[in-house]
């Protein structure tokens, strides 16, 4: 992602960029009154992975958004929707203790949400899932933040839309930031390289995968900057260092 991207004002400041992502939705009408929401709390940027057919309907819904819903952009695949995403926040309805926590664990309501974004700067992608089933296991896997809408536990799940509506509510007016996130490709050769020392200090296979995704959950919630992943790679590239110094060693003796 190029830098030059994001907007900066003449007191230094840089944009936050909110793209709110549409994963598969199944009924046009959500599809319509999202994009209707989406410009009702100040926002542009909407994407549709492999959507349904878009007809009368979603238009009909969208109102007087519908130059949002014609500008929106259409991914077959969730990987190139958030492609150039500096973060990526997936949405969940479960929030107790689950057989798969380490997935879903720890979910964010959008009022903490707004506090860590506040005073940042870059393009943050805002995954919504299916309207039967939400997100698949192994895609909130590749979500650096998850979070989740407090509501009754009677009826927990949420209209598409409406899920969409509060989320914005808490963000329309955020900070105007100045501290820039890590870009995407930085952070992605950050978790490669973590995995990789894992590898080379051989530890245990079945349990690699779990801690890949616990340490993206930790960094995910510092939402780090360019500067702090070198600082972390550079600690990786030591230990790499040392490591394969010491195997050297203990081939030579």
């Amino acid at each position: 992602m190029h830098r030059d991207n994001h907007d900066t004002d003449a007191s230094g400041k840089h944009d936050l960029h909110i793209r709110i992502v549409l994963n598969e939705p199944l009924y046009e009408g959500n599809i319509g009154s999202t994009a209707r929401v989406i410009k009702n709390f100040g926002f542009q940027d909407l994407v549709l992975v492999n959507p349904c057919p878009i007809g009368s309907e979603a238009w009909m819904m969208a109102q007087h958004a519908r130059d949002l819903l014609n500008g929106a952009s259409i991914c077959e695949t969730l990987g190139e929707a958030i492609a150039d995403s500096d973060l990526i926040i997936g949405t969940t309805g479960m929030r107790g203790e689950t057989a798969g926590r380490h997935v879903r664990m720890p979910a964010h309501s959008p009022g903490e949400v707004r506090e860590k974004l506040s005073g940042r700067a870059g393009t943050v992608s805002i995954v919504f899932g299916r309207e039967n089933d939400g997100l698949t296991n192994e895609e909130l896997k590749i979500c650096d933040l998850l979070v989740s809408i407090p509501t009754s536990e009677e009826y927990p799940i949420m209209n598409l839309s409406h899920a969409v509506a509060v989320v914005l509510y808490e963000l329309c007016d955020i900070e105007i930031g100045s501290v820039l996130l890590a870009d995407r490709h930085d952070l992605d050769l950050l978790y490669d390289h973590i995995e990789a020392i894992l590898c080379d200090l051989d530890y245990p296979e079945h349990k690699r995968q779990k801690t890949v995704l616990m340490t993206r959950r930790i960094l995910g919630r510092a939402e780090l900057t360019a500067r702090e992943v070198y600082t972390l790679r550079g600690i990786l590239r030591l230990i790499d260092y040392h490591n394969r110094r010491g195997l050297r060693n203990l081939g030579d003796s």
